[in-house]
């Protein structure tokens, strides 16, 4: 049963991450993820402080806190002559850095740590639980399950407003969507993402899950529809053979799952029909090889 919790933790990391982070990839804004999945661990820090509570609810809002906080600064220095990667660090290490100032000082005492939030241990899902409602399940699946609801519910009601600003951000603005909300209101969503995910996997495999499936996605669709969908299969398929490979060989469970989906992004990359690296090798050497025989 135990296995079971696992493998449906690393999935619903897989759909939720995976389904989060297609507009991140369209959007050009894929290492914002980064920066977010480390600094939310200032929010976390900042919200027991004020609360000396660890629970799920007040984790979610110090996360999201954060990741708002994160995206407006990066928006800050970008406007004031910064390049969006300089932004990002900037933001990324300073944030970051206070977080772990923070536990340090006011939060020694308490099960919250860097290498935690880093690396997590799915292993141990099973037996930190939630009963709600008269159902007993790991607080990760709650917590996940909750988040990718919130997902869901935001690109069913937004959908047409997320592709609109993600590809034509001149004509949405000229027709009155509201540009700066829908991006605040997709970060928080990228925020709640990242700490539900991290609090049972570590944010090494949550940036890992937020842009691998996603980009591996990008190379196989022509649609936003279908990217979403290989976007949550890549996520689901790492998790899964992650899981497999790691108890084989006895090694990191999350580690696994994140070396799975750069192994999935690179058979992609090297065999995708068509499009793949050996085809285009293919066509040019064939290429090649007619431009001689029309010259001989």
């Amino acid at each position: 049963m135990n296995e079971f919790w696992v493998l449906l933790t690393g999935s619903l990391v897989g759909i939720t991450c995976g389904l989060t982070g297609v507009f991140l990839i369209l959007r050009k804004t894929a290492m914002i993820a980064d920066a977010i999945s480390h600094t939310v661990l200032f929010g976390i820090v900042v919200a027991f402080m004020i609360t000396q509570s660890l629970s799920g609810f007040w984790m979610l809002v110090g996360a999201a806190i954060a990741g708002l906080l994160t995206t407006f600064l990066v928006q800050l220095l970008q406007s004031g002559g910064l390049q969006e990667d300089a932004a990002i660090g900037v933001v990324f290490t300073s944030l970051f850095a206070l977080g772990v100032l923070f536990i340090t000082l006011f939060a020694g005492n308490v099960h919250l740590d860097v290498e935690h939030v880093l690396m997590g241990e799915i292993a141990f899902v099973p037996w930190d639980t939630w009963d709600i409602l008269g159902f007993s399940m790991p607080k990760a699946v709650w917590m996940l399950l909750i988040v990718l609801l919130f997902n869901i519910l935001f690109l069913f009601f937004f959908y047409k407003e997320m592709k609109l600003t993600t590809f034509d951000p001149v004509f949405a603005l000229s027709i009155g969507l509201p540009i700066v909300a829908m991006h605040y209101s997709y970060m928080t969503l990228v925020s709640l993402t990242t700490v539900a995910a991290f609090d049972s996997v570590g944010a090494v495999l949550v940036v890992a899950m937020l842009i691998g499936p996603a980009a591996t996605a990008y190379l196989m669709s022509k649609s936003v529809l279908r990217m979403m969908i290989w976007s949550m299969f890549f996520g689901i398929t790492a998790a899964i053979t992650g899981y497999y490979l790691a108890k084989l060989w006895n090694t990191s469970i999350a580690g696994m799952m994140a070396a799975m989906i750069g192994v999935i992004f690179m058979l992609v990359f090297v065999f995708k029909p068509h499009d793949g690296w050996i085809w285009k090798m293919f066509k040019r050497i064939k290429l090649k090889d007619t431009k001689v025989h029309v010259e001989s």
